[in-house]
């Protein structure tokens, strides 16, 4: 678990990649997040051989941070089929250096990337939003969810990619969860109980074989479309 030691967030047993080619900026990076969380920081230029030094790290729990920097979509996505897919079986990746308005966010959340860093990001959100990957958690502005998931609160154009028996209510509060809301914002903004929302969830999480928010929310980015 992420723990506090002298209130600075301690990442011991973890270790955490960040690859890309600017070896100098990385390095420091690395360093930094070393200091500030306790994890063990690698930098690496690719993702290949990330797979290489797994073979002796097996007992971690690791993150790849990926650095996108003045790449389009599609160089995106050319590399991390041919490099990061292999990845995500077993790593969390979250991207740095997105450039703002870029429009990534909804195809890669999709693959299962966890976590944004933009380029205006201040340093210190790195470490904060490490420990909020590391304790299961997404990090996504509520903005980005809101637009991927919701459409402008669309909820009506809802559908599904694979066949569920999720009602339309379960649809609307699954993507509101999406969207980073509380069971409590959900029960004010539906107008609903708090019990009402803690059954959907439970019935919800049913249907779709998930235990937990965050595998909703990632289920929810894969399999939640908006009709056209």
């Amino acid at each position: 678990m992420v723990s506090k030691v002298g209130g600075m967030t301690t990442l011991t047993d973890r270790l955490i990649y960040i690859a890309g080619p600017l070896k100098l900026q990385n390095a420091l990076m690395a360093s930094f997040l070393e200091r500030e969380t306790g994890a063990k920081c690698l930098a690496v230029e690719k993702f290949h051989v990330i797979q290489e030094i797994d073979d002796v790290n097996t007992s971690r729990p690791n993150l790849c941070l990926w650095d996108c920097l003045r790449n389009e979509l599609d160089s995106c996505l050319l590399e991390f089929e041919s490099d990061c897919k292999k990845i995500l079986n077993h790593t969390p990746v979250a991207f740095f250096n997105v450039s703002t308005g870029l429009g990534i966010e909804a195809e890669f959340m999709s693959r299962g990337v966890q976590g944004f860093f933009y380029e205006h990001d201040h340093i210190e959100q790195f470490p904060k939003g490490i420990c909020a990957i590391f304790n299961r958690e997404l990090w996504f502005s509520r903005k980005i969810m809101t637009e991927v998931m919701l459409k402008g609160n669309n909820h009506r154009n809802f559908s599904t990619r694979h066949e569920t028996d999720l009602t339309y209510r379960e649809i609307e509060i699954l993507a509101m969860v999406a969207g980073g809301a509380s069971n409590k914002m959900i029960a004010e903004k539906l107008y609903i109980s708090f019990h009402t929302v803690k059954t959907h969830l439970y019935n919800i999480f049913k249907k779709i074989n998930v235990t937990n928010r965050l595998q909703a929310a990632l289920w929810a980015a894969r399999n939640l479309s908006c009709r056209k």
